[in-house]
């Protein structure tokens, strides 16, 4: 049982949203990891800054007392460092043999021992926890020799990381803010841009059945005017293929309708006679017209058969088109003897080669019916003692079908009519119904084939060849 879900659909609107908003949302989370790196870094900066301040200030009052350093540790040192955080700060003061003069003696020594006067940042721990500390190496120049003495301090990163975090967070909410007006103004100018579209499908739904006049498309953005283009030249191909199935219809009850009449005539007549002779040749008269209109039914389920496969045949496959035609001849050899007609048959290969191939990709059920109308086209029109040859060619791309005979021919100025529906020539007298040739012009495109018409053997009767793309093997 068919699912009766109606199809999910996608939104233009939100399509667009999607592919403007994506882009802008990468860019504004990698612009936030940049601003993450520089808050940190700016945070660590300030950090630095208030440790070296606090080195400085430490070292600027250092004494030296009976030649030995007098270390004081000033209140507005570590006054740098109030906060609302609950940060530790560590310190202590060695001399340059490692003697500790004032602070913490567990709080580590820098990797590398600064220059005189300058300082080293560097990460450590301190009481299990994680710091940030700076070593500054003072030079006490009122000493009687020369004396450095070696300034470290240390804080936690309590207050470094909650102000990369406020720093980050105001980036944040500015990028969501940034993102959401971007978002609103989008959806606003998308939804103003697409009215043209909502405007062309309002034009659509409100024309009449039947419409044809052209879409207007002199107003319309660049991007819709070839749809609105191509609406119309829809429609105007869709009337024609509608027309054209109107006139088949018509046609084919025209031509139905005559074979009906005459049969009914007939039998009328066939049952009002009271001489056998005359009533038999009545019902014989309402046979052949019974077959002329069963062959006509036949012919018209054909050429629907063939319009139908155009472009995609359901059985297409590789298949030897000479065992197509001679099946077909076998089938139609009855009907030329009795036309007495002379029904022949050659295969010519490349190079004159007797056992060339003759395969093509095509429905075998389509290849046999276009053989079929070829062949019994040509001897309905071919008079009694006439030749009617179906040939074989073989070129390097292409296999040629040819048929040809000694007939009356089609003059060149009719022969593309001919391929018309229940089209035929004023000088021919035939029980053919006109639509032999479409249905072979329909089966031939439906194999991406030609069809090419030219005049028989001596400039007599007709040769018709189809031109079919070889397969490669």
């Amino acid at each position: 049982m068919a699912s009766t879900e109606p199809p999910h659909r996608t939104s233009l609107l939100r399509q667009l949203m999607g592919w403007l908003l994506l882009p802008l949302a990468l860019l504004a989370a990698l612009d936030l990891w940049i601003t993450y790196r520089d808050a940190r870094h700016t945070a660590t900066l300030v950090q630095q800054r208030m440790l070296l301040g606090a080195a400085r200030m430490i070292g600027q009052q250092i004494e030296i007392q009976d030649g030995l350093p007098n270390v004081v540790l000033p209140p507005a040192a570590l006054e740098l460092f109030a906060s609302p955080y609950a940060d530790r700060v560590y310190y202590r003061i060695t001399r340059a043999g490692g003697e500790l003069l004032l602070g913490y003696p567990e709080l580590p020594p820098p990797p590398q021992p600064p220059a005189p006067d300058e300082a080293v940042y560097f990460d450590t721990w301190q009481n299990q926890q994680a710091v940030h500390a700076v070593a500054f190496s003072q030079p006490v120049l009122s000493a009687p020799t020369q004396t450095t003495l070696l300034i470290e301090v240390a804080q936690t990163l309590v207050g470094r990381d909650a102000l990369a975090g406020e720093i980050w967070r105001s980036a944040l909410w500015r990028q969501l803010g940034l993102l959401s007006g971007v978002a609103l103004l989008l959806g606003l100018g998308l939804r103003r841009g697409l009215r043209p579209v909502t405007g062309l499908r309002d034009q659509v739904l409100a024309r009449q059945p039947g419409t044809l006049e052209p879409l207007p498309s002199r107003h319309l953005p660049t991007e819709l005017a070839p749809l609105a283009d191509a609406m119309t030249d829809y429609a105007a191909r869709l009337d024609h293929h509608m027309s054209a199935h109107s006139r088949f219809i018509a046609d084919a009850a025209h031509q139905l309708r005559t074979p009906l009449t005459v049969l009914n005539t007939q039998l009328v007549f066939a049952l009002r006679q009271s001489d056998e002779p005359a009533r038999q040749e009545a019902l014989r008269a309402a046979q052949t017209t019974l077959q002329h209109g069963t062959r006509l039914v036949q012919q018209l389920l054909s050429f629907s058969a063939a319009e139908a496969s155009r472009g995609h045949p359901d059985d297409m496959g590789p298949l030897d088109l000479g065992q197509t035609a001679r099946e077909v001849l076998e089938h139609l050899a009855l009907l030329a003897a009795q036309r007495e007609i002379d029904l022949g048959f050659e295969a010519q290969g490349r190079d004159g080669r007797k056992d060339d191939s003759f395969e093509v990709a095509g429905s075998a059920r389509l290849l046999h019916e276009l053989c079929a109308n070829l062949i019994d086209n040509a001897l309905r029109y071919t008079p009694p003692g006439g030749a009617v040859t179906l040939r074989l060619r073989r070129t390097a791309g292409q296999v040629l079908l040819e048929v040809e005979d000694n007939g009356p021919g089609i003059p060149p100025a009719l022969r593309e009519r001919v391929f018309e529906r229940f089209f035929r020539l004023d000088n021919q007298q035939s029980d053919g119904c006109g639509l032999g040739l479409a249905i072979v012009r329909e089966i031939a495109q439906a194999h991406g084939a030609s069809v090419q018409l030219g005049d028989g053997p001596q400039g007599q009767g007709l040769c018709v060849t189809v031109a079919f793309p070889a397969c490669t093997t």
